[in-house]
């Protein structure tokens, strides 16, 4: 049986991101409400002498790559601050 050549490639992703400021915020906030929905579980995974099962361990490197991929879309972002006044952060 041949392959179809388009099946042997992988498929490519697109370099071209098209979201608005507002998709941004809609998936920050939704990998924000994930990774609390994940500590909630992630507490109920340990056993009587505080060891984490598998899945518990799971869910952590989980959390770490939600963490991880919020904080790269807060370095991407550009904060106001004025250009004629002392700035005083806060």
């Amino acid at each position: 049986m041949q392959r179809n050549q388009e099946t042997e490639h992988m498929a490519e992703y697109n370099p071209n991101f098209e979201l608005t400021i507002d998709d941004i915020d809609l998936i920050e906030s939704a990998l924000r409400q994930t990774k609390e929905a994940y500590s909630q579980q992630h507490i109920e995974l340990f056993d009587e002498e505080g060891t984490p099962n598998e899945e518990a361990i799971q869910l952590d490197e989980t959390m770490k790559q939600i963490q991880d991929l919020l904080g790269r879309i807060h370095n991407q972002k550009v904060f106001f601050r004025p250009r004629e006044e002392v700035y005083i952060g806060g």
